[in-house]
């Protein structure tokens, strides 16, 4: 290698480096958004003399209007800077998130979480986009994987800090505090500058795409996608929310016990992110370790609603869960990346990441009914059911781009 293309190779590599940090920075604070309020809900319930219920408003109108706004979020991705709306959404979050702390009003708290779920809309158009064009095709696995483990680092840091926060200035400086937070990264993301490397540019005018955009959408290696996304959020949510609760009905598992599998559980998932983008990097065989990773969470949860394994098994089982659940992550993203054309990421992935919306709905009212009914067993078998259906969506999704 000469010098001139040793040094073109690092300024490339340092590049993609910056670009993967500055996205992977603003995952982690749009998941640690999501949870921003939770952790605080007695003390917000307390001094505006409300109900659980309407607390809950507020995460219900975040989670709208992410849901509905999400895939036109996409379109404007492929037609708007990717870095700019990016950096819009994360300011709209942390300037909403602050008002919410300054405002001594419950509605403005309401609008402002609506705002916040308005800016959340841009991040997985935005993220997948920049990561698909601008990095270097040997290092999109491994750019995924962090991409995701900095999205679950977000959610476990966020109770913690806004916590930590509360105790210091009371709940609403927790708020200003956390957008504040949000503000310095925006600029973080801000001072990097555009990406110097487009690996895949648009080839499409805009007068082209407007009417082929929704066709995209709906040829079957999308929609394929779509469900594939949903079905195993759906599992995720199902298992993330409802197995401390079925656990204790069906063998009376202690809370502590649940719960530390359930920690487990999301721990080794961050592991089975890292680990998946390193196999990502080295096959291309990303609908067979989807599968293979499917497959091993389906059989330990078929296992756990069949037999009472145990404390200390029931936290072996759980961790190898998790740690399928996240290996098949980067694999999944690649997956979509195979059947996307050029200067349609923003589109694509706005489109079938409102699987995860579509899941979080579904899925509270599915295993909410069954655990109402006095079936703690089938939430664990619908669960497996979920992830065995996603196996037939991986093998049916066509390696080829849709057109």
């Amino acid at each position: 290698m000469t010098a001139s293309a040793a040094h073109s190779f690092a300024a490339r590599r340092a590049g993609d480096i910056r670009l993967i940090t500055g996205v992977s920075a603003a995952h982690f604070m749009s998941h640690y958004y999501m949870l921003v309020l939770p952790p605080l809900f007695a003390f917000v319930r307390q001094d505006y003399g409300v109900s659980y219920t309407e607390l809950g408003l507020a995460l219900t109108m975040f989670n709208a209007a992410s849901a509905v706004l999400q895939t036109p979020a996409g379109f404007m991705v492929d037609r708007i800077n990717a870095r700019l709306l990016l950096i819009g959404g994360l300011v709209l979050q942390a300037a909403a998130l602050a008002v919410a702390g300054l405002v001594n009003s419950y509605w403005v708290m309401v609008a402002m979480f609506a705002l916040m779920g308005v800016g959340n809309t841009v991040y997985h158009p935005a993220d997948y986009s920049l990561l698909s064009r601008h990095v270097a095709a040997e290092r999109v696995s491994q750019a995924y994987s962090i991409h995701t483990f900095s999205g679950l680092l977000g959610s476990a840091a966020a109770p913690g800090t806004i916590l930590f926060m509360h105790s210091l200035f009371g709940w609403r400086g927790a708020f200003i505090g956390a957008g504040i937070l949000g503000l310095v990264i925006a600029v973080g993301v801000l001072l990097q500058g555009d990406p110097a490397y487009d690996e895949q540019p648009t080839k499409k005018k805009e007068d082209e795409k407007s009417g082929a955009d929704w066709k995209l959408l709906l040829s079957p290696p999308i929609l394929i996608s779509f469900v594939f996304f949903m079905l195993l959020s759906f599992s995720n949510f199902g298992l993330q929310n409802f197995s401390v609760v079925a656990l204790g009905a069906l063998y009376g598992t202690a809370p502590s016990a649940a719960n530390t599998a359930l920690s487990a559980n999301l721990a080794f998932a961050a592991a089975g992110v890292l680990a998946g983008g390193w196999i990502a990097a080295r096959t291309h065989r990303h609908a067979l370790a989807a599968a293979l990773g499917l497959l091993g969470a389906a059989c330990v949860t078929l296992l756990l609603g069949a037999v009472d394994v145990g404390a200390v098994v029931l936290i072996l089982v759980m961790s190898f869960s998790g740690f399928c659940t996240g290996a098949i992550m980067p694999p999944r993203d690649m997956l979509v990346r195979e059947v996307t054309p050029p200067g349609s990421f923003g589109t694509v992935f706005g489109f079938v990441t409102n699987g995860f919306s579509l899941a979080g709905i579904l899925s509270p009212l599915i295993f909410g009914a069954l655990m109402d009914h006095g079936e703690p067993r089938l939430v664990f078998f619908v669960i497996a059911a979920g992830s065995l259906l996603a196996i037939l969506t991986v093998a049916s999704v066509p390696r080829r781009r849709a057109d």
